[in-house]
């Protein structure tokens, strides 16, 4: 910023000296005397009146130019922006085009001045998006409260957290309760309530009240630290678009300025007029930087990048959005990606006996804490089980014995009990449940498919895409939620090395097609499968450190309907880079061709320096839309 306001008023400054010398050369007997083309009249004082003011704002607007071209050239750096500059402005100067070497510096620099803006708006918006770094950590040592950085953190020391102040580094709550902001993380606006036992996430911002959290990973474990780096590092991962306007820009450049030697040497040698072709040559380096496709291209990356990031998306590099872009297989995995990942009671029959089953479960299972068995209590309404002896048996189920006998379990701990039951088949686990050895009922519990898991599904067939499911599971349960959740196809019973072998099997199929196959999943276990997909999406709340480092992309707050969003992301920031590319390659191509025939004639230069600095500043401008 305090760039841009110097170069602010150095423009202005070369503006007003500009517009005096102007006026002094149109309304004075200097026109005569120093007139384009006269020769130098180094004999007569008036012509340095002329020289002079012009010369002067020159070099107020571009001495810098000339001296980044002249350690350009001793670095090496011939073909660069500035040196070009300087070529053409001192040709035209050489040639006492005045005018149009100080008109010309002067729209270059105001050029140059919105094109910095341009991209320093770019790059704030995603430092202010990115800025969840914690600065201090405050840590109780010896019974008093020490200001460390998050690096100093140990495993195991307790930190105090203050009301509007962000989490260090991950943790478990120890004491206090209130909310967390966790938008800068996840893209969720709603705060989420924390109390006691939950985890704290480094990066979140405590809400209300002091709070104290126990911390389980150092920093550079961290969830910050993690999104930091995947953000830092995303611009290392170049897409084939960036590498291609890299290395075009490496051959185009030379083969234009060879080109425009050509233009001053070879017609005039034949046709005379040495100075029109010259000015030719000149303005046709001026046009030849490639500085519109060399900055937009990787802008649009990085702005495509970033208003993922607003969207709790992390993309991993240009190359991810490119890939992206033209997917249209999408494979998931099933357990805490389609479905929730938790056990949930799905079904009570008979349904008219729901409430007595449930309330029976429940008391047999309130002492257990296994997963179904939880899932079952939090179902069931509030019950008073004291008074029963509770046992465990087994591989079948749990029996509880007071003034009642209830058995909940499978249906061989009902054949040992003697109970007569009506065997159901049923995607999930079927827990049965009998009262003084009468059949109640049975319970359905399953994985469930999580709410807007059919949606995304859906929406991504409706674009075009395939969708598999690859699990682990059985074929029962595997069926039950792909037909729930409309997949096109499905895998059951599939082992981590099946997965793979599944993967590189489509991966085949897809070879030398235009798509790109991505993967959806959150365990470790689908770490290769992530790393070898063309697009590895992880799950960054509940996915496992493996599953996130082998991924190109992590959904920050677990939300499936991200990857529909994301995909419509890529596409646009895709159609953006090529708009960009088109739009620059046609005008450069047409100042070029319209320069080389001396069609533009005294706008050339003018024309030419749009073609360069205007052409970027627009290309620019127009890559900030991959932000929205």
């Amino acid at each position: 910023m305090k760039r841009d306001k110097k170069a602010l008023v150095r423009i202005l400054t070369a503006l007003a000296v500009f517009v005096a010398a102007l006026v002094l050369y149109r309304l004075t007997p200097l026109k005569s005397i120093a007139a384009a083309g006269a020769g130098w009249n180094v004999g007569d004082y008036r012509f340095y009146l002329y020289v002079i003011p012009f010369l002067a704002a020159y070099l107020i607007v571009g001495y810098d130019v000339i001296y980044k071209a002249a350690r350009g050239v001793v670095r090496g750096r011939l073909l660069d922006e500035n040196f070009l500059m300087v070529v053409a402005t001192f040709g035209a100067i050489a040639l006492l085009d005045l005018e149009e070497a100080c008109g010309v510096m002067l729209f270059y620099q105001v050029g140059e001045l919105f094109q910095r803006y341009a991209v320093g708006k770019s790059r704030r918006s995603i430092a202010a998006l990115m800025d969840i770094r914690p600065d201090i950590a405050r840590v109780w040592r010896d019974g008093v409260e020490v200001l460390l950085s998050p690096e100093e953190v140990e495993i195991g020391d307790l930190l105090v957290i203050r009301a509007g102040e962000r989490v260090p580094v991950d943790g478990l709550v120890a004491e206090g309760q209130g909310s967390f902001d966790l938008s800068s993380l996840t893209g969720e606006s709603l705060p989420v309530a924390f109390s006691v036992g939950d985890e704290a996430v480094s990066g979140a911002i405590n809400l209300e009240g002091e709070i104290c959290i126990r911390a389980t990973k150092r920093y550079g474990d961290s969830t910050v630290a993690k999104i930091l780096d995947l953000v830092e590092n995303a611009a290392a991962r170049k897409a084939k678009t960036e590498n291609f306007i890299t290395k075009f820009a490496r051959w185009y450049t030379p083969i234009v300025v060879g080109a425009a030697l050509l233009i001053g040497v070879i017609p005039p040698i034949f046709l005379g007029e040495w100075s029109d072709w010259i000015n030719r040559a000149l303005t046709f380096l001026v046009v030849s930087c490639p500085c519109a496709l060399v900055i937009s291209v990787p802008l649009s990356f990085f702005g495509g990048i970033g208003g993922a990031s607003k969207r709790g998306v992390l993309v991993k590099g240009g190359g991810a959005i490119e890939r992206l872009a033209v997917a249209d297989t999408f494979l998931f995995d099933k357990t805490g990606t389609i479905t929730k990942g938790s056990f949930e009671v799905a079904e009570v029959l008979p349904a008219e006996r729901s409430y007595e089953i449930l309330a029976a479960a429940a008391i047999a299972e309130s002492a257990s804490n296994h997963p179904i068995a939880r899932s079952v209590v939090r179902y069931a309404p509030p019950l008073d089980h004291t008074g029963y002896e509770i046992r465990e048996i087994a591989g079948r189920g749990v029996v509880a014995i007071a003034s009642d006998e209830i058995v909940v379990g499978n249906d061989k701990l009902m054949m040992e009990r003697g109970v007569a039951i009506t065997s159901i088949e049923r995607a999930g686990t079927v827990l049965y449940v009998a009262k003084n050895g009468e059949y109640l009922g049975e319970i359905v519990v399953q994985n469930l498919p999580k709410d807007n898991a059919a949606d995304v599904i859906a929406a991504l067939r409706a674009d075009g895409s395939r969708t598999v499911m690859l699990t682990g599971d059985g074929e029962g349960a595997a069926r039950a939620v792909a037909e729930k959740v409309g997949v096109d196809e499905y895998r059951a019973g599939l082992l981590p090395q099946d997965k793979v072998a599944r993967m590189e099997e489509i991966l085949a199929a897809q070879k030398g097609k235009k798509g790109a196959v991505c993967f959806v999943g959150d365990g470790i276990n689908d770490a290769p499968v992530l790393a070898l997909a063309d697009v590895g999406i992880s799950m960054g709340g509940v996915g496992s450190d493996a599953a996130i480092e082998a991924s190109d992309v992590v959904l920050m707050h677990d939300d499936l309907s991200a990857i529909p969003s994301a995909k419509r992301g890529a596409r646009r920031t895709m159609r953006i880079v090529r708009e960009n590319i088109a739009f620059a390659l046609g005008v450069k191509v047409a100042v070029l061709a319209l320069t080389a025939f001396g069609v533009l004639g005294a706008l050339s230069m003018w024309l030419a320096v749009f073609a360069d600095v205007g052409v970027a500043a627009l290309a620019i401008i127009n890559a900030m839309r991959c932000m929205k």
